[in-house]
């Protein structure tokens, strides 16, 4: 399977994973609201009816024959051979026949509660009606063992649901994308051969012009021609790259040490002609030992590239430009600074939006954007920062790698073991 297929394979895994997520988190927010309500309605309202009942049997009920599931207690007066343990509470009763105020309580007893009144009737006898809500408790458990019933048919609702969207809505998405991606991909390719002709022949046609002393104005004309294929040829390879990216993760296999500061010193070695054209000073500032991360080389050597590109293309004439490579707790820190016009703060991130122009850069928006997209596939960061007038400064970290494998030689006068190796006969 290709690195491509597999990527749009997690892709659309994770977008479907979302969708059920998604679903199962507003089904549960729905479920819990509901119960919510329900409970505190049922709740209200049964509290306000058992306590209408209580203050009516308080009042006015027969001592010998209360109502279902209350029983009533009075001086005098011959409890229910039913009646709970506990009960009267005589300091509510003396209070009441003391203040004459009818006081009100919960009681927990015997794994359930007790709405307890006590008052003075007409006739001045202390009177305390007692009512067991255990019946209102177990509806109460029911309704909630009824939610969560519901909120696990919910969650599978949800997994389904999640599963039948990821089909419906996501997979097209993904296969679009694809295609996108593969249009991209296809037409870079086939237009790169082209364009590489055009601007080796607009090279020499240039070349040409300038033995055979031609007019000025077709001399400028054919150096803008250069000039011109050589940026769509860029362009070109960042589309391939970007695009390449953005199907997936490399390969392991692809993935090798990379001297950073050899990278770093071969940029500087490209842009020779640029720098010498603009009066440039480059420095370079780096240990004299490798600096290993672990990558892709022809990526990390277009990063770098053209963050050193970025820095030659916005330092006036006469300008400098420093690069400075370290090793810090481990990673490895790669810092282009300039004494450009520099930037606004506030643009730092914007310069890493793909068709972002902060200025007369000569590109075509897509360099630093690529640049991002390669640093974070190799687990790094990048950032940028500037002050009009003061320059601008690029760091990029990367993750710190080994030095690549060294294969040791056989000991000289030893030839080396050799071990026999069966061999199946088969077609050729």
């Amino acid at each position: 399977m290709s690195a491509s297929a597999s990527g749009e394979r997690v892709a659309v895994h994770r977008a479907r994973l979302r969708v059920a997520v998604l679903t199962g988190v507003i089904i549960t927010l729905l479920v819990t609201v509901v119960g919510g309500i329900a409970d505190t309605v049922m709740t209200r309202a049964q509290s306000d009816q058992v306590w209408r009942e209580l203050r009516y049997g308080a009042a006015r009920g027969d001592l010998s024959s209360p109502p279902v599931c209350t029983w009533l207690f009075a001086r005098g007066a011959t409890p229910l051979a039913n009646a709970p343990a506990g009960f009267p509470v005589e300091s509510d009763m003396r209070r009441v026949g003391r203040t004459h105020e009818a006081v009100e309580r919960t009681v927990r007893r015997d794994d359930t509660r007790y709405l307890v009144r006590t008052q003075v009737r007409p006739d001045g006898k202390v009177v305390q009606a007692v009512f067991d809500l255990r019946f209102q408790l177990a509806d109460r458990r029911h309704l909630w063992f009824a939610l969560g019933v519901a909120e696990v048919v919910g969650l599978l609702a949800a997994a389904v649901t999640g599963v039948v969207l990821g089909r419906l809505a996501v997979s097209p998405l993904a296969e679009a994308l694809t295609r996108q991606r593969r249009f991209v991909t296809d037409a870079s390719h086939e237009l790169r051969t082209p364009v590489t002709q055009v601007y080796t022949r607009a090279q020499l046609l240039a070349r040409q012009a300038a033995a055979q002393d031609l007019p000025a104005r077709h001399r400028e004309g054919l150096t803008r021609l250069v000039g011109s294929a050589g940026r769509l040829g860029e362009v070109l390879d960042d589309l391939l790259l970007s695009a390449s990216l953005a199907a997936g993760p490399a390969r392991p296999s692809e993935h090798r040490p990379v001297d950073l500061a050899a990278l770093a010193r071969a940029a500087v070695a490209e842009e020779a002609d640029r720098v010498r054209e603009g009066g440039l000073t480059v420095v370079v500032d780096g240990p004299p030992r490798p600096l290993f991360v672990d990558g892709v080389e022809s990526a990390l050597r277009r990063a770098v590239g053209e963050l050193l590109s970025n820095a030659v293309g916005h330092t006036p004439p006469g300008g400098r430009i420093e690069v400075a490579l370290a090793r810090v707790r481990g990673t490895v820190t790669l810092t282009v600074a300039n004494t450009g016009k520099g930037f606004e703060p506030a643009e730092a991130e914007r310069l890493f939006e793909r068709f972002h122009r902060g200025g007369s850069t000569g590109r075509y928006g897509l360099g630093l954007a690529l640049l991002r997209e390669v640093v974070t596939h190799h687990g790094g960061t990048v950032a940028a920062t500037g002050r009009p007038g003061h320059g601008a400064r690029f760091v990029i970290r990367l993750p710190l790698g080994g030095p690549p494998a060294v294969s040791v030689p056989p000991p000289r006068g030893r030839a080396p073991r050799l071990v026999p190796r069966r061999v199946r006969a088969g077609r050729t």
